[in-house]
């Protein structure tokens, strides 16, 4: 197995947990918050998203879905073309609402970016220094697996808030 493949393999899982906490929600499900601070399936899924599309295409030196692809525009929110979510307020996430296909469709766009350039990294690429803001200096390895955390752990509370959801209608 090569690096490539780990971390292809990571992104695809990430892929699956987000499909599975999306598909088939409407409006009320996805903007749904277990209390008025909470986070909502649309704002994890976007947020989780705008990282890696953010962070990957930075450490390809590739533009990003979000603006390159139209997504902006599209998803139409009252927000900075190039806010991603970190620090966001309570009223903040209240602003991100978008219908199921639309968040997956953002996520698949950035997931296809992703993986065309995880696919083509080889061992040594890991070690490069992305980031010089950090002491020690954050590698590409260490970036990926960073992003690749962050997405599961917001994927999962997408998921989970759905199990809430299905329990509570």
């Amino acid at each position: 197995m090569t690096v490539a493949d780990v971390l292809t393999d990571g992104f695809e899982r990430i892929r699956e947990v987000v499909h599975e906490a999306v598909d088939g929600l409407d409006a009320e499900a996805l903007n749904y918050r277990v209390d008025p601070g909470a986070n909502s399936i649309a704002w994890l899924v976007w947020h989780l998203t705008r990282v890696q599309d953010d962070h990957v295409a930075e450490v390809a030196g590739l533009d990003q879905v979000w603006t390159a692809k139209g997504w902006y525009d599209r998803f139409a929110l009252p927000i900075a073309e190039s806010a991603t979510g970190y620090g966001d307020s309570a009223d903040d996430v209240a602003r991100i609402q978008a219908p199921a296909e639309l968040l997956t469709g953002y996520y698949d766009a950035v997931h296809e970016q992703t993986l065309r350039y995880v696919q083509g990294l080889v061992d040594a690429d890991l070690s490069r220094v992305v980031d010089t803001r950090w002491d020690p200096p954050v590698t590409l390895g260490v970036r990926l697996v960073s992003v690749i955390s962050d997405d599961l752990q917001h994927a999962g509370q997408a998921a989970y808030l759905r199990g809430v959801l299905a329990r509570t209608r």
